[in-house]
């Protein structure tokens, strides 16, 4: 069984055109610009990013992958696993912080609430290149594109295997609901394959 180790990372640099594109917003006005701005101070403080992640000895026949941690049918993993014999896989989050804001706003204002989830999203997105670009500078691996659970022809009842294999809820706090919901909601679930 692979080695499941367990990683904090501070907060990388939020996007703010990132943030706006969540947001369905094709230019920023001044009315926009303060809501953002505000929105973005009240998160001051709130993300606490970690990752669990483990790697394991990858094989396939022809759609078929036995993934180190269970075997699986995906046309799709497959063709972004070719050439892999190892991969990745790892549960990210940002915490529940972003989650209870989001609720609170969202009864007195929808679009700071919308604000809110956008500047999650672009937070836990943040968080998942900056886990990548680690391992790719310290770990000195060439990756392929990360494919979660429920992309494409990929099966979302994967997540159940992810969460097994992982222990993301003692690790990291993250569970997993009869939906396939992860909670916090700003959480990421993939398989980041290395590139032989």
């Amino acid at each position: 069984m692979a080695v499941v180790l367990t990683r904090e990372f501070p907060l990388p640099p939020l996007r703010r055109k990132e943030i706006l594109r969540y947001m369905g917003c094709k230019e920023e006005t001044e009315q926009i610009s303060s809501l953002l701005d505000d929105s973005l101070a009240l998160c001051k403080n709130i993300f606490a990013p970690r990752v669990c992640f483990a790697e394991f000895d990858i094989s396939k026949e022809g759609n078929t992958l036995d993934l180190g941690f269970t075997v699986t049918q995906s046309r799709d993993l497959a063709k972004n696993l070719q050439d892999c014999k190892k991969a990745v896989v790892f549960c990210a989050t940002v915490g529940h912080g972003i989650d209870r804001l989001i609720v609170k706003s969202s009864r007195l204002s929808p679009s700071a609430a919308l604000c809110l989830q956008s500047i999650g999203a672009e937070a836990i997105e943040a968080v998942c290149e900056e886990f990548c670009a680690y391992l790719e500078c310290e770990e000195r691996y060439e990756l392929r594109p990360r494919f979660s659970a429920g992309y494409g022809d990929l099966s979302i009842e994967l997540q159940r295997d992810i969460f097994r294999a992982l222990g993301c809820e003692k690790r990291i706090g993250v569970t997993l609901n009869e939906s396939l919901l992860m909670s916090p909601t700003k959480s990421v679930s993939a398989i980041v394959g290395i590139e032989a």
